[in-house]
């Protein structure tokens, strides 16, 4: 049986900073941030996005990764009612929401690190962290040593093999549950999580709500090993992101084409069956049109997110055209606060917002597009075309990554009785069992074959 997160589009926000807040949490009262992410909720959905990415949310110190209180709502953003109220809004238009689950690692100021800190050798909570040793020392001079992640000593690595711990973020994450009706959760650092943990946390969040997601970030390796029955149903495709974007800039069609073999090929692609979130940035990663070196090819990225297996996730201000480099700020360069209404009516790259909600309408119209099997039918350097196959229909993609406009010739990959652009409705016919079009520079065009 088919469930929501099978074919959806994302729409990821990072709330901290596209509200403008503050980078550090200094605030005594609770700042009312909320009024205006709910601004976007029907935005997202004219973007034809089916699922909301959100996060961090809940009080931190600083980024959002540095927790303090797990349920508790960041106060700069708001409240726990706010929360529920824009989750309860989201649902009313249709999207799912997701949210961050930061369980590798605490804040400094976490309860259980600070009673360390209080009581050293006797405080009980000594095993829920790893490497705790008081004949050592950390850059906080504590006077006492611990494992932090990345060896940035504010984020303080949990043990998730401990039982009590466990036990507290299970509990954690019934109450997002169960409080703010939340539809899945994005695991971050889901490479450094215990396995078990992960195991464990499926059983039980399937248990208490049927359709619950499970994705986790995931950088490098064989993804199957964390994507599967007993474990996560998505984990974050960083492969075909980088893909996207170089094999543009190199002309080199054949880095993601063989990125998508080596994934998802039926005769035993590392991740064949399984269903990845795919992305061209995100808040961690440059803006994808300032890694372009021509930014001509924005469209036909897009058209290759919203069309190869997985599913697409748009990062806000993104579908604008924002720019945005670690080079030129660090992260909050990549996190900034966009006004909604000013993005609209100066975008940074005119059409892009349109073009990016088609290619949403297509996988909304045309579910093959997102669930159908896919076939290579044509590869050079700077040119590529696949289907996605299913019963009733079939979709074929083209994209062109030259300077100059480019014909296609591919053979069909099934008998059609109709053959529809759908960007344009232009009907084509097939001449010995091929279609031929022309697609522009930088340009992808999706064809719907009706069989």
């Amino acid at each position: 049986m088919s469930v929501w997160y099978d074919n959806t589009v994302f729409y990821h926000m990072y709330p901290l900073g596209m509200s403008g807040a503050p980078f550090e949490n200094r605030e005594e009262q609770v700042v009312h941030r909320f009024a205006e992410l709910e601004k976007w909720l029907p935005h997202i959905r004219d973007l034809e996005c089916g699922a909301i990415y959100i996060g961090p949310l809940f009080e931190s110190t600083t980024h959002g990764y540095d927790t303090r209180d797990y349920k508790l709502v960041d106060r700069r953003l708001g409240d726990n009612n706010d929360f529920k109220q824009f989750v309860k809004k989201a649902h009313e238009l249709g999207l799912k929401v997701v949210v961050d689950g930061v369980f590798n690692h605490t804040g400094r100021e976490f309860f259980a690190f600070q009673d360390i800190q209080r009581n050293r050798e006797s405080s009980r909570y000594c095993g829920w962290y790893k490497g705790i040793n008081f004949w050592g020392n950390n850059p906080y001079n504590d006077g006492f040593g611990y494992e932090a992640w990345r060896n940035c000593f504010e984020l303080v690595n949990l043990n998730l093999q401990n039982s009590e711990v466990k036990d507290y973020l299970f509990d954690v994450i019934r109450f997002w549950i169960h409080e703010f009706d939340i539809d899945g959760i994005r695991l971050d650092c889901a490479d450094c999580l215990d396995f078990d943990f992960m195991r464990e946390m499926r059983w039980m969040t399937g248990n208490e709500k049927q359709d619950f997601w499970l994705m986790g970030e995931v950088i490098h390796g064989d993804y199957s090993r964390w994507v599967n029955q007993e474990m996560l149903h998505s984990v974050t495709n960083y492969e075909l992101h980088k893909g996207l974007y170089s094999g543009h800039n190199d002309h080199n069609y054949f880095e993601i084409a063989h990125t998508i073999r080596r994934l998802f090929d039926g005769n035993g692609g590392l991740c064949r069956g399984k269903i990845l979130y795919s992305f061209v940035d995100n808040h961690d990663v440059d803006r994808i049109i300032s890694k372009l070196n021509d930014r001509r090819h924005i469209k036909s990225v897009y058209t290759l997110l919203y069309t190869l297996p997985g599913l697409p996730s748009v990062y806000y201000g993104s579908e604008w055209g924002v720019e945005g480099r670690k080079s030129n700020g660090g992260d909050p360069a990549l996190r900034p606060c966009l006004n909604l209404e000013e993005m609209k009516k100066h975008p940074p790259v005119p059409g892009l917002e349109e073009y990016v909600t088609f290619l949403g309408r297509c996988r909304r119209e045309h579910p093959v597009i997102g669930e159908g099997t896919y076939r290579e039918l044509m590869l050079t350097t700077r040119q590529y075309a696949f289907a996605r196959i299913g019963q009733n229909e079939t979709a074929v993609v083209m994209v062109n990554n030259d300077e100059n406009p480019a014909t296609h010739s591919i053979p069909l990959p099934c008998a059609a009785n109709r053959i529809t652009e759908l960007a344009t409705g232009e009907r084509y016919y097939a001449e010995n069992g091929r279609l031929t079009a022309d697609v522009g520079p930088g340009e992808g065009r999706i064809f719907i074959l009706e069989v």
